[in-house]
């Protein structure tokens, strides 16, 4: 077989794989949170987004969007359309999007394993591309400037 011909097989095998994860709670948790935001789920979908800043230097973000871009991948996860553009794909490739309740509270969590560390907010990283290869994960305590714990 050509290489050419075991690259495309490749991509193929990979298109068919949802880009993200997402949990049974928490596409139920973000379906939940749309029907009180008054949104129809066919109309609007969740975008989910990766951009510089953050103690780390990138961080998630999540919105609700009725606006299809071109390039965005899109694709459905328990019932919940879910958009995203094709430079934070490549951050966000493989990722686990999950929802966590605790007596702290609840909130999402990100299991990205294209991070190479992150600050114990949760909500900022390192990108293994961004020359963090190597480095230690670290998750815990806080960065201090991110209002973090």
């Amino acid at each position: 077989m050509a290489v050419i011909e075991q690259d495309l097989l490749q991509a193929q095998e990979f298109a068919t794989q949802p880009l993200l994860l997402f949990s049974e709670g928490a596409s139920t948790q973000l379906l939940r949170m749309m029907r009180e935001k008054d949104l129809n789920s066919d109309e609007y979908a969740l975008r989910v987004f990766v951009a510089g800043g953050g103690c780390s230097g990138l961080q998630y973000g999540m919105t609700f969007d009725d606006e299809v871009r071109e390039g965005d991948t899109e694709f459905v996860a328990h019932d919940l359309r879910v958009l995203v553009d094709h430079v934070s794909a490549v951050y966000l490739a493989g990722s686990t999007v999950d929802y966590v309740d605790s007596l702290m509270g609840g909130g999402f969590k990100i299991e990205n394993p294209n991070s190479a560390g992150g600050c114990g907010c949760g909500k900022s990283f390192r990108s293994k591309e961004e020359g963090g290869e190597g480095a230690a994960e670290s998750d815990a305590g806080g960065c201090g400037s991110c209002g973090g714990h």
